[in-house]
């Protein structure tokens, strides 16, 4: 019975992978349990577990008395006569018996492997938990096999991890069965065991996917000094050499883009900037508003504030779709950015747009007007301003405004 026992403990702990001492260990602390049990909590006992022989021996020791006040710690000379006392032991001495397994009932070894079971259950918990908090910042692949709506559940060596609805990618799609690369960004405890919860909307995420594909960063040759991250629209990564002779943005470029396009892809082709990183801020937010082309930067470093100024047609380039570009560079060099426009003197534009070539955007009338008024073209109509569109029939000031910017948008996309 007792190597049934050790053996159908022992393959409970191996599906667990619980360490054979740490085993030992746990069945000795349960079957003391069971020993105050049946014998009460002061008695005195010694549990013994030899993993190798798949024994469980159980030794329960007890004072000899003339007469018994209480069996489970006392036990009369009598009985220790009748059980062959070969010691020539006396009432005051210790009395050491085995008690074999038996003695104890289905029902309390039951209660046992119960007790054991809970005990690994709690022991697996914990070695997850220590095993994912070690990982924190690593990248690990798994498989998802569950996409619920507002988090994916991806199977990771049997365990299971959870990418929440705020650490996706946007607009990334998820499918059940699908291989998925993720960071690990945080293990919590719970009632119900550890929660990992993993990300691939976190900076982290494209650092180490920069590790990976670049050897001279992994190799510490070429180090990231900052990164600042809108997931799934763009991102502007900073980079310094610590070696003269390698050129940092080409490094992590790679011949063809071949490297950065990896990365690109593996984050569902989100934009990445490269960029050199520099300690005079000047050059460093320069930089950061790429590919923008900026007249002049006025610092306030106590502040961390600067006003950048730039051609009215850099202005659009300056601060991005949505102005995620202006976002990203205040990220990445910590200074608050405020932009001032300078508009260009219209004969600077490179070429001119024939009004004709402007219904679409300006309307048949409007052109027509224009035409007839000796305007032919949209530098014509820009240098004359507003005041002097006006005094057209037909053109309010709101008009002539509208007219203006129109055809002032139209050099900056030509630009």
């Amino acid at each position: 019975m007792n190597t049934e026992i050790v053996e159908s403990f022992a393959a409970m702990a191996r599906e667990k992978s619980v360490d054979r001492d740490v085993l030992a260990g746990i069945i000795e602390e349960i079957f003391g349990l069971l020993v105050k049990k049946k014998f009460g909590p002061d008695a005195n006992y010694d549990v013994v577990v030899n993993m190798d022989k798949g024994d469980i021996e159980i030794f329960l020791e007890r004072t000899i008395v003339d007469e018994v006040e209480d069996p489970n710690l006392e036990i009369s000379i009598d009985e220790v006569n009748e059980k062959g006392n070969e010691d020539d032991l006396e009432a005051g001495d210790d009395y050491v018996e085995k008690i074999p397994l038996a003695a104890f009932g289905r029902r309390l070894i039951n209660l046992a492997r119960q007790s054991l079971n809970q005990r690994i259950r709690e022991i697996e918990k914990e070695l997850i938990h220590n095993e994912y908090s070690e990982m924190i910042g690593d990248i690990v692949v798994g498989d998802i096999y569950q996409v619920r709506r507002n988090d994916v559940l991806v199977n990771h060596n049997k365990n299971e991890l959870l990418l929440p609805r705020y650490e996706q990618i946007p607009r990334e799609k998820y499918r059940k069965g699908d291989t998925i690369r993720a960071v690990i960004k945080e293990v919590k405890k719970t009632p119900n065991g550890p929660v990992i919860i993993v990300s691939r909307a976190d900076n982290t995420f494209l650092r180490r996917l920069f590790e990976i594909e670049i050897p001279e960063i992994y190799d510490g040759v070429i180090e990231i000094k900052g990164i600042a991250r809108e997931p799934g629209e763009r991102a502007k990564v900073a980079v310094e050499s610590q070696d003269q002779r390698i050129d940092a943005v080409g490094a992590c470029v790679g011949m063809k883009g071949v490297r950065i396009h990896a990365i690109v892809r593996e984050l569902n082709n989100e934009n990445i900037d490269v960029i050199n990183y520099s300690d005079d801020p000047v050059i460093y937010i320069q930089r950061a508003l790429s590919p923008a082309k900026l007249k002049s930067i006025e610092l306030d470093e106590e502040e961390n504030k600067c006003v950048v100024t730039a051609d009215s047609d850099q202005v659009s380039l300056i601060v991005g779709r949505s102005g995620v570009n202006i976002r990203l560079a205040m990220k990445l060099t910590g200074y608050d950015i405020e932009v001032i426009r300078e508009e260009k003197p219209f004969e600077e534009y490179e070429g001119d747009i024939e009004l004709v070539e402007l219904r679409e955007e300006l309307g048949d009338t409007v052109v027509d007007l224009l035409i007839n008024n000796r305007y032919d073209t949209a530098v014509e109509v820009l240098t004359a301003g507003a005041d002097k569109l006006k005094e057209i029939k037909g053109i309010t000031e709101e008009t002539a405004n509208a007219i203006l910017e129109i055809l002032k948008n139209q050099f900056e996309e030509e630009e």
